[in-house]
């Protein structure tokens, strides 16, 4: 349990504590040392227009819109104490239309702070006043492109072109932080999300929106310690919240570490039922053994009414002093719960390390068969020298395809398509950026969904540095 004085610190980030930090911060490592601003993380100086690509294959002409990634580009000299989810936000982006990729575009997000360092002119709109930093997602949020991240600041909003055009309260509707992973109910076409900040180690929120984007209500929910709640789950009656021991650190953040969460074995691991329309009083909280996760495959309720939860999970994540999320995969799992608050069910659907599970979207929150996950290099290495697959689950049959992009190749989180509206579930196209470290390229590879052979390639002639989200967005 937490100190008297350090739950006293925790209510507020005084200037007194950053003076702190930053005095501890001149002590740590520099920059020149830090594995995520050097190799193929090495962040992109400028900003490209590229119309005149080279495509190997055929792209589907079904394929109307743009695949759209985003992640972490430190603007100019890196910092001490530098950690891989905080850096400058970039989105990356192809354009695909009647067959041809129409051009590249690569983007920072026009924030103050990278303005203050000396980059683009910051765009307008709403700040939070816990600085403006956008890099974890982006995606479709009521016919708008959405840059989001979790934890600090508002969203922004990105025209076709992927320029920033403002920062977004969603029309001043929320209150507080967003959150990296919002999930939309096919069904209703609601978003559901989990968000919580560092400023508040009491409470996270559950935010709720129209399928337009506005804002419908916000519930605040108690929590201890300020648990790191990456993402979240979603089925036809409930929100699934994953309270785990991933908490904010006092003394990592007096020691100077941008990054303040850290792994906690003295909290908790449990999952909470929040039934959709219901408010913190409802929820069913479920003991799990410690586990961390970052993201969800997919989630609904059985036939028996119990919660499925598919998820990737570490047996510990954050455990120490660290630039980046260094710890122990324990590959796919599922996870049951009964709903009546007993002990979360673990099973091991495939114990490989990988992560960025994907489904196709239109069976979320519904029972379904496909999954596609990109694997982990068995290493460990963030730097991502061992081989990194890519895998199709097939979850009715136990089936797994496997794609090996090889030597000195780097794949990041693949995407399903689907092939149009109606089509069956896992028929079309994944489709995601992959780094030729050898010859320092990149390409937009396009696969079909059921077998992973190469469909199409939309080749860069840049490394793309390993980003975090990304999504098709149609152009309809």
């Amino acid at each position: 349990m937490a100190s008297v004085i350090e739950k006293t610190i925790r209510k507020a980030v005084t200037p007194a504590i950053q003076a702190v930090s930053t005095i501890n911060r001149a002590r740590l490592p520099g920059a020149d040392t830090n594995p995520f601003l050097r190799g193929v993380h090495t962040p992109l100086a400028e900003e490209f227009t590229l119309d005149d690509l080279e495509v190997t294959g055929t792209i589907p002409p079904e394929l109307d819109g743009r695949y759209v990634r985003i992640g972490p580009n430190p603007y100019g000299d890196g910092a001490k104490g530098h950690h891989w989810f905080i850096g400058d936000g970039m989105v990356h982006g192809v354009r695909l239309k009647n067959g041809k990729a129409e051009w590249y575009r690569n983007r920072f997000i026009r924030s103050r702070e990278l303005e203050g360092k000396g980059g683009p002119p910051a765009v307008g709109g709403p700040r939070r006043g816990f600085g403006d930093t956008v890099n974890t997602n982006v995606l479709d949020i009521g016919g708008k492109i959405m840059a989001l991240v979790e934890a600090s600041s508002f969203p922004v909003e990105l025209d076709g072109n992927l320029e920033s055009v403002a920062y977004s309260d969603f029309g001043g509707g929320l209150t507080g932080s967003f959150t990296a992973h919002p999930h939309q109910c096919p069904a209703t076409g609601e978003f559901h999300a989990i968000c919580y900040e560092a400023t508040s180690q009491d409470t996270i929120r559950h935010v709720v929106m129209a399928a337009d984007g506005t804002v419908q209500r916000e519930t605040a929910i108690p929590v201890r310690n300020g648990p790191s709640i990456h993402d979240c789950a979603l089925t036809e009656n409930y929100v699934v919240i994953l309270d785990l021991p991933v908490t904010f650190s006092v003394s990592a953040l007096l020691a100077g570490y941008k990054f303040p969460y850290r792994w906690n074995r003295e909290h908790e691991a449990r999952v909470g039922l929040l039934p959709r329309g219901g408010s913190s009083e409802d929820i069913v909280w479920h003991a799990v053994d410690p586990a961390y996760v970052f993201h969800v495959g997919n989630s609904f309720e059985d036939t028996n009414g119990r919660v499925v939860i598919d998820l990737c999970a570490y047996q510990t994540i954050f455990d120490g002093d660290m630039p980046g999320p260094y710890g122990k995969s324990l590959g796919l799992e599922r996870w049951t719960l009964d709903g009546k608050g007993g002990k979360v069910e673990r099973k091991t659907i495939d114990p490989s390390g990988q992560e960025f599970p994907r489904p196709d979207e239109r069976f979320f929150t519904r029972a379904y068969r496909y999954l596609w996950v990109t694997g982990l290099p068995e290493d460990g290495d963030l730097e991502f020298v061992a081989p990194m697959p890519l895998y199709r689950h097939d979850l009715e049959t136990g089936k797994r395809v496997q794609r090996d992009f090889g030597e000195g190749r780097i794949p990041g989180e693949f995407v399903f398509a689907p092939r149009s509206l109606d089509a069956p579930e896992g028929d079309g196209w994944v489709m995601g950026y992959v780094i030729d470290r050898n010859q320092g390229a990149s390409a937009l590879e396009i696969l079909d969904a059921t077998s992973l052979e190469l469909i199409a390639a939309v080749h860069l002639p840049h490394v793309i540095p390993p980003g975090f989200h990304g999504n098709w967005i149609a152009a309809s």
